[in-house]
């Protein structure tokens, strides 16, 4: 339940930290904008620490909606079910003749082009949109979003490249009972399976042997990759050009070193506050006084990146994967999410490292 603002705001009154995550503080509009008190600051709400702003929810929420309807579209469309599914290839018959559609065939170009490189396509989107807004030519600011990358680069690859090993994915496979089942002599003559069946490590490895992966639970990769990328690109961007646009209608609160809860943009430093006004100006429909897009050529393409994600991601619901592995890939993403984007928020020797976007 969100408390109102006071009608006559003091600078100095905060809000003590509240253990209770489902407290929101009741903050005056100065803690919220570093001392600017507008009208557009007093009808920001403010949220718990703890948790996704309501906004920030609303879209989290389109993930599950996007598989559940992927889910019972697979179900429910005819030419779906009358086509053959592999269980341990995770996808229908790949036959062109047979597929129930061009995107259930492993072999389509958003796959191979899109989906098989998606961290570089979402690497590229984020320096793009980095190096080129001018809310971000604060090189403190660019830091701590490369921080943030980087970060988020590491779960992505812990989770499906390497993990002093195997990536988090073989070994979640082989911990619920997965092994390699090959199917030549000839790999086990060429010493891939020196040390027997179950020490292939790796999806990667038994493929390159002829084997395939079966019996264990396999996390769906590609959930995982599209979620993780697609709400990092949402999270760098979207709090920016809100910000640049001056349209933001509620406020990440943080929890400070005294465990007093303020808006984030108090930890803003004033003079990038005073530059951002500046050039912002009071539009917020879509460009600046000067006339700059508030979105750039960075931004535009960054969201580009993020809807054909959020296609190939329904496309990945409807024709890859049991609802179980996709469920497990989602919930590894938004773990390495809450890490990266919550846990800063009240957390205050991570926030002075890593920051939070749009601050």
């Amino acid at each position: 339940m969100d408390l109102p603002l006071p009608s006559s705001p003091s600078p100095s009154s905060t809000t003590k930290h509240n253990p209770n995550p489902s407290t929101r503080a009741n903050l005056n509009a100065s803690d919220l904008t570093g001392g600017n008190n507008n009208n557009n600051t007093n009808n920001i709400q403010r949220n718990t620490p703890y948790l996704p702003t309501p906004t920030e929810l609303a879209l989290l929420a389109g993930y599950p909606i996007l598989l559940t309807f992927g889910a019972l579209f697979s179900l429910l469309s005819p030419e779906t079910r009358a086509s053959p599914y592999d269980p341990i290839r995770q996808a229908h018959t790949q036959d062109p003749l047979l597929s129930p559609s061009y995107f259930a065939r492993k072999d389509n170009l958003f796959n191979v082009l899109f989906v098989k490189r998606g961290w570089a396509w979402i690497t590229l989107a984020f320096f793009c949109f980095i190096l080129t807004h001018p809310a971000l030519a604060s090189g403190s600011r660019r830091a701590r979003a490369a921080v943030r990358w980087g970060i988020v680069t590491a779960w992505w690859v812990a989770v499906t490249q390497w993990f002093f090993g195997p990536a988090i994915i073989d070994r979640g496979f082989r911990w619920t009972g997965g092994k390699c089942e090959v199917a030549t002599i000839k790999v086990e003559e060429e010493g891939v399976l020196g040390a027997g069946v179950k020490e292939v490590a790796t999806a990667a490895a038994c493929k390159a042997g002829g084997g395939q992966w079966s019996g264990g639970h396999d996390i769906s990769g590609h959930v995982f990759l599209l979620v993780l990328g697609s709400a990092f690109l949402v999270q760098e961007v979207g709090w920016v050009v809100a910000r640049w646009a001056r349209s933001v209608s509620e406020e990440r609160n943080v929890v400070m070193g005294d465990g007093a809860v303020k808006g984030a943009a108090v930890e803003m430093e004033r003079a990038e506050l005073a530059r951002e006004r500046e050039v912002a100006g009071g539009s917020g429909s879509g460009s600046g006084s000067g006339g700059y897009d508030v979105y750039g050529h960075g931004g535009r393409f960054a969201f580009g990146v993020v809807g054909l994600s959020a296609w190939m991601l329904l496309m990945t619901a409807i024709y890859f994967h049991t609802w179980f592995e996709k469920l497990t890939g989602l919930l590894v993403a938004l773990a390495g999410l809450y890490v990266t984007y919550i846990l800063p928020r009240w957390l205050p020797a991570l926030r002075g490292v890593i920051g939070l976007p749009g601050i």
